[in-house]
């Protein structure tokens, strides 16, 4: 299966590096920061309980895991997908800045999100201050918003499997994970020295406070005898945060940004807290 967002951060292209360094075992499989889902995508855990804090994107896994409102899912994005203008666009866009906007079914703001994610400015998901979705029109003429086929397996996956979906906190998120447990951590990462980082998945940012909180997760769960993976840039704060654990440094792409200077080459670590 692949994604069915294109999300900041996502790990497609960083898969195999990611699965060389899994544990060949575990139990249960935690992501606290979920993002497009490529890593659980791709191993597909019978257990596993999945994370964001941004709702929206929760929401989106919420209605692809339950039929009935999956059908309607499908409904509405064959909608969008006929009626896509640059007009039509900034109308969908803007329903977030009306007082009506939380009585939208929940099948309405999963195929909003994706819709605005696959006709929007380079994929991205951004919001304002105010938590309203501010990413331009990309400039397309026709988008074709799912692969019947992929959806349909991301459908199954979650239906036939126990896949616990959740919106709070990392730490909340993590709180039931015991030995023999395996937890990936791919948060918004550490700003890289000098460089610009696209870190507004929600309208509150990541901060060097957040990050020192994951570090002493982290250390927690280890003590407990979770199996913990981390990912982050490649920035002496992140190394020094995690000097005591394995760090392996490899290459990714940053495909994803408002800025085109920000995309390219970038080194990032892979860190994990068993052999």
């Amino acid at each position: 299966m692949n994604p069915v967002l294109k999300w900041v951060g996502g790990k497609r292209q960083l898969l195999n590096k990611i699965k060389e360094l899994m544990p060949k075992e575990y139990d249960c499989y935690y992501e606290p920061f979920i993002g497009g889902g490529a890593l659980l995508f791709d191993i597909e855990p019978k257990r596993a309980v999945i994370n964001d804090m941004n709702s929206e994107l929760v929401n989106v896994y919420k209605v692809l895991s339950n039929k009935n409102e999956y059908v309607k899912l499908i409904s509405k994005l064959d909608e969008h997908q006929f009626n896509h203008s640059k007009e039509y666009y900034y109308s969908i866009r803007e329903l977030d800045r009306s007082d009506d906007y939380k009585l939208l079914p929940k099948h309405e703001k999963a195929a909003r999100i994706i819709y605005l994610n696959k006709a929007g400015y380079n994929g991205l998901y951004r919001v304002n201050s105010k938590g309203y979705y501010n990413v331009p029109f990309g400039q397309k003429e026709k988008v074709n918003l799912y692969s019947k086929e992929n959806i349909d397996e991301v459908n199954k996956f979650f239906c036939n499997n126990d896949i616990k979906i959740v919106n709070v906190d990392f730490e909340e998120a993590v709180s039931e994970a015991k030995k023999g447990d395996f937890v990936y951590f791919d948060p918004p990462y550490d700003n890289l020295d000098n460089k610009e980082s696209f870190t507004s998945y929600t309208k509150d940012s990541f901060t060097r406070e957040d990050q020192i909180r994951l570090f002493n997760t982290f250390e927690i769960l280890s003590k407990l005898g979770v199996k913990v993976m981390l990912s982050n840039h490649y920035t002496e704060f992140i190394k020094e945060l995690y000097k005591d654990y394995k760090i392996k440094v490899v290459s990714a792409k940053r495909l994803v940004n408002s800025n085109s200077n920000g995309r390219g080459d970038v080194l990032e670590v892979i860190i994990t807290n068993y052999d």
